[in-house]
């Protein structure tokens, strides 16, 4: 049998539950002026930083870190509000693409500027209260609990650009000129809405 957790090691894994409660639902109100949630947010990005701004939604359960359910529940969401159209995947019969309209990039080019403010105020300025670089120090920290979690998808120190992993960013992403490991979930850079 394993030992005890250690109380700095519970202080850790309850300050990061609180977190995982707190921070969906503050990035969820902060969203409401632009008619979408957070995750909604997030999917309609994805779809934007895709060149022909469609994808298959089992592609995006794994860019989103999403289980396929989900995907279907909330992309049904977004296609009766008008955001994305459903279509028949032309590589493959059996698969079906969310694909993004233009009420899709309008909703998400106005969620973009609340999200952006929204996680500088709630996030970011917390993590420049730390000694060095937060923001960093929150990248790396994320990073090795996502490749424990998830350990399929390469995401450790030496992960590479050609490794797939369910939240690589768009090619051309600010992580892959430096060589730093990637992640399904990295936004991709500032092509958004172009």
């Amino acid at each position: 049998m394993s030992s005890s957790l250690s109380h700095p090691e519970r202080v850790a894994v309850a300050r990061l539950h609180a977190m995982l409660e707190l921070l969906p639902t503050a990035l969820d109100k902060r969203l409401g002026d632009a008619g979408v949630t957070a995750f909604e947010h997030t999917l309609l990005t994805a779809l934007v930083e895709r060149e022909a701004r469609r994808m298959r939604l089992s592609e995006l359960a794994r860019t989103t870190n999403a289980t396929l359910p989900r995907i279907s529940r909330v992309a049904t969401s977004l296609e009766k509000r008008g955001l994305i159209e459903r279509a028949p995947c032309p590589e493959d019969g059996r698969a079906t693409n969310a694909v993004l309209t233009a009420a899709g990039v309008a909703t998400q080019q106005r969620s973009r500027e609340l999200y952006d403010d929204a996680v500088r105020e709630l996030v970011f300025a917390g993590l420049a209260q730390l000694p060095g670089d937060g923001v960093a120090q929150l990248t790396d920290l994320t990073l090795a609990v996502l490749t424990s979690l998830d350990p399929d998808h390469p995401r450790a120190a030496g992960a590479t650009a050609t490794q797939e992993c369910a939240a690589d960013p768009a090619p051309g992403s600010a992580s892959e000129p430096t060589g730093e490991p990637s992640c399904a979930a990295d936004p991709a850079p500032e092509n958004l809405g172009a």
